[in-house]
């Protein structure tokens, strides 16, 4: 369970409680994403990348063809359980491991890029920064990657976002923009902002995976009991019924900020 005063207004959240779903529904970033990373020369061969906050592996299984030797961690067992099997199930080689990050202890100059998808804003970054400074090796870089819809320019988005927070009034996962991923200070003691990307992506689903989508955030699995998610389940596929065609593009805007290791 994780709870922090700055998100929901503290009420806490557990990521292994969507574990099953977040497998299935959560793999969505398009290829232009990833490319991104490429087209900047991160995670390609050649390369060892520590991915935190990993949950069920998506951006080391993503990024794997491309050559890089993969280590992702994560604080929730049922997500690395998960992430294990995906990884296994394609033959792929990824060290997975369970543990916070801001308890990871590998080795000074470890490794070339460190990842954190989706994931940045729960981490304690006065223990962290310093971490992540010790583990990269010199002009190592540190990738922030996040993406969201957009609720007031999709309106399959809006309404959805509007049933969320009436289950659940006090999740701030919320009302997103286009904006830079803001890096807290403390990184600037040991990193030089690098390079800071915002674009919009279309993402296809149809309803049931637009469905799987939301009961997997945080404001649904991850804090409500299973009484209310089911009941959320109910009400979000009849609203897609009345409101969305059977297969949807869905508006997200996603951003990618790269720091590099003074």
């Amino acid at each position: 369970m994780i709870q922090n005063t700055k998100i929901d207004h503290g009420r806490g959240f557990d990521w292994g409680r969507t574990s099953s779903d977040y497998a299935k529904y959560r793999d969505i970033y398009p290829k232009e994403f990833y490319q991104k990373l490429i087209d900047m020369g991160l995670c390609v061969n050649g390369q060892k990348v520590l991915d935190i906050g990993t949950g069920t592996g998506v951006l080391p299984r993503n990024l794997y063809q491309y050559g890089a030797e993969f280590t992702g961690i994560d604080i929730s067992k049922n997500q690395i359980e998960q992430a294990i099997l995906l990884s296994q199930k394609s033959k792929m080689d990824i060290n997975f491991q369970c543990v916070p990050a801001e308890k990871i202890d590998f080795p000074c100059d470890s490794f070339d890029v460190v990842t954190a998808c989706q994931c940045f804003t729960y981490f304690n970054h006065e223990e962290l920064a310093p971490k992540i400074h010790n583990m990269l090796k010199s002009n190592g870089r540190f990738v922030v990657l996040y993406m969201a819809w957009l609720p007031f320019e999709d309106v399959i988005a809006g309404k959805s976002e509007e049933l969320i927070l009436k289950y659940n009034p006090v999740w701030t996962g919320c009302k997103e923009v286009r904006h830079p991923i803001s890096i807290p200070e403390v990184y600037s003691d040991y990193f030089t902002l690098e390079n800071q990307e915002v674009f919009d992506v279309s993402v296809s689903f149809n309803r049931e995976s637009w469905n799987g989508r939301m009961k997997s955030c945080r404001g649904i699995e991850a804090s409500l009991s299973e009484a209310e998610v089911e009941q959320f389940d109910h009400d979000h596929r009849k609203l897609l019924e009345e409101i969305a065609p059977k297969e949807i593009q869905i508006l997200h805007y996603a951003a990618i900020t790269v720091i590099r290791k003074n």
